[in-house]
């Protein structure tokens, strides 16, 4: 197969075919061409994912209420990604923080730049333990 030359993403075709790529070099070991690559990959994703996408600037979980309509999914669908539906129901509610795999998994599910996710905010009924 012909290695890609990359570009700047200018549509939504370019966007797939990159994501495409990225995925199936995702676990290139450090200090190979792939894993070169994927970091290129990364760069130009997060740049397409930042010009294109107006994400609000609210909480990490009104971000992923907000993003769970946009793509159509219910809780259920994050629990059944992530594995543990009473979590994700307190994470969604307020009553517990998000954890580093569930910011992976969510930023990954529902197209959302970590960095947004990883965002301090109030819980509920629960005073701050910094």
């Amino acid at each position: 197969m012909n290695k890609p030359t990359w570009f700047l993403l200018g549509s939504e075709q370019d966007y797939e075919i990159a994501t495409a790529r990225y995925e199936e070099i995702k676990r290139a070991p450090k200090g190979t061409i792939e894993h070169k690559e994927k970091m290129l990959l990364v760069h130009l994703i997060s740049i397409y994912e930042n010009e294109k996408w107006d994400l609000p600037d609210v909480d990490p979980v009104k971000l992923i209420k907000i993003r769970m309509q946009d793509l159509g999914y219910k809780s259920a669908d994050l629990a059944k990604k992530y594995g543990d539906k009473g979590t994700v129901s307190k994470v969604l509610n307020y009553k517990q923080s998000l954890s580093l795999t569930m910011i992976r998994t969510f930023s990954d599910m529902l197209s959302i730049p970590p960095e947004l996710l990883i965002k301090e905010y109030d819980l509920k009924g629960s005073q701050s333990l910094t």
